[in-house]
Order: structure tokens, then C-alpha cells, then sequence
């Protein structure tokens, strides 16, 4: 598999160094172009790369609607340094495109400064007035089995992941080097299939930055839930968008932040 390089480490093990076989997570270029128009370009693990480009172009409000989508296409620019394009042909919102580089809220990301620029306009349209709840059983059950549903991380401890939760038989998995990617593919999955993900909830495996926040507040994911902690811009944002964020979710314990109401006990 592509996806995954096998080399050879050495391990440091009760005070003794042994050579071992171990597994790396590959990453690729992924251009987005949207009728003819680059749109930006990002770092991805070469796995659901349509589902990747749906989830961004949809949480950067580029796209309203999956229907608006008339045509998308992986293509493999490069064999050697494996750069892809995803070319797409669809309706779009003209003044998200003004604005992606013009007027977009800087968030940070990993291992850039900004990673993505996420329209002031679409995000105050954005506050969440659901009466969505789950019970905390569930929460606490999903998490634990979170990791073990996730192949590239469970052969790599490498890689960032995110699950949307929709029932026990219909949930999707996104997995990556980059946290906001990962939200991006789940969502991505769950578009593409037709579901509501208003009546989804959302679990990522890294911290609760304002980036992550603002996608699940994007598209309209009523909560969002980490073994980790949240910024302090996580909070604010999900504060005034309606989002019930919630973090340290491990064993029966968590730290609710913000809007308790949809979480039962």
C-alpha cells in the first residue's frame, strides 16, 4: 500500500537498542481547482483525496450543496513526487472565492501559520439551534472504540483522526497528518452518502483548536468531542456559535466546556 513506508528503526527498549521493522505514513501534494481556478493547495495522506476536497470546499462555503457539484476528478500530476489534482466542476459561492485570500479569518494549523481562511460572512450565518442530544454512555462508548476503527493509525500511530457519528451502523472515518484534514474527510464521506450531519456528532483525536471548532461550526455539527483539551479561541467560538464542545473524553470521565444541554445524563 502506498499510503504506508516500511523502514527499518532502531528502538531504545529497557536500556538495550534493538532494530526493528516499523511503518511511516506517506504524505502527498493535493491542488484543488474549482473552474479552472486554483483554489490553494494542501499536505494529505493519499487516501479519500475527493472526499478531502468536498469536506474543505464546503467548510470554506465554496460549495452550498453536494448537488451543486457537477464533476470531481482525482488526477495523478506526478509518479515520483506523487502530486495530485482534484479538479472540480461545480456551482460555487463567487464572493467565498473574493474572499478566501482577501478577507478569511487566520487560523492556525499544523506546522504552518495559517492553514485555511474561513469566511467571517458564512460563519456568523452559521449559530447552531439544534435540540440534538445523545447520551453520555454513547459518547463514552464510541470514544473508546474510536482508535481501533482508524487502519492508518493503528499502523502508524502517525496520523490525526475525526469520526462523524450518525448510528452504530453508519459512521465515517477520516484519517491524516493534518487535524483540520481529517474533519474535512469525515464530513466529506457523510455529505456524499446524504447524511444530516446536523444530526451527526463529531470526535477527533487532537486538541480543540479555533480551527477545528469553526469547521464543525461550518457545517452545522451540533458536537464536538476530544480526548484532549480546547484553546482558548475553541471556547469562544463554540460560546457564540451554540456548539457543545467537550473535551478529555477518556474512561467515564470529560470536560464539558461549553452548552451541556445536548450531552444526557
Amino acid at each position: 500500500m502506498w499510503t504506508i513506508f516500511e523502514t527499518k528503526v532502531t528502538k531504545v527498549i529497557n536500556g538495550k537498542k534493538v532494530e526493528q521493522d516499523d511503518s511511516v505514513i506517506r504524505e502527498v501534494k493535493l491542488t484543488i481547482i474549482v473552474n479552472k481556478k486554483r483554489i490553494g493547495a494542501m499536505m494529505a495522506v493519499r487516501v479519500d483525496l475527493k472526499e478531502l476536497s468536498v469536506g474543505y470546499l464546503m467548510s470554506e462555503n465554496i460549495i452550498k450543496d453536494v448537488k451543486d457539484i457537477r464533476k470531481i476528478e482525482i488526477i495523478d500530476r506526478d509518479n515520483e513526487e506523487k502530486n495530485f489534482e482534484a479538479i472540480v466542476e461545480a456551482d460555487v459561492v463567487e464572493n467565498s472565492l473574493d474572499r478566501l485570500d482577501l478577507e478569511g479569518v487566520i487560523v492556525s494549523g499544523c506546522g504552518r501559520a495559517s492553514s485555511t481562511h474561513i469566511s467571517p460572512k458564512a460563519i456568523d450565518s452559521g449559530v447552531i439551534d439544534s435540540n440534538f442530544s445523545i447520551k453520555v454512555d454513547l459518547l463514552f462508548e464510541e470514544m473508546a472504540k474510536f482508535y481501533t476503527q482508524c487502519p492508518l493509525y493503528e499502523q502508524t500511530g502517525c496520523v490525526h483522526t475525526a469520526k462523524v457519528y450518525f448510528d452504530e451502523e453508519t459512521y465515517f472515518i477520516g484519517e491524516d497528518i493534518a487535524q483540520h484534514n481529517t474533519i474535512d474527510k469525515a464530513v466529506g464521506k457523510a455529505r456524499l452518502a446524504g447524511v444530516d450531519v446536523s444530526r451527526c456528532f463529531l470526535m477527533v483525536s487532537g486538541r480543540l483548536s479555533s480551527e477545528m471548532v469553526a469547521k464543525a461550526v461550518m457545517h452545522k455539527i451540533p458536537i464536538l468531542a476530544s480526548r484532549t483539551a480546547s484553546t482558548c479561541r475553541g471556547l469562544n467560538i463554540a460560546d457564540k456559535f451554540g456548539l457543545t464542545l467537550i473535551g478529555f473524553v477518556r474512561g467515564k470521565k470529560m470536560n464539558i466546556y461549553r452548552n451541556p444541554q445536548r450531552i444526557e445524563v
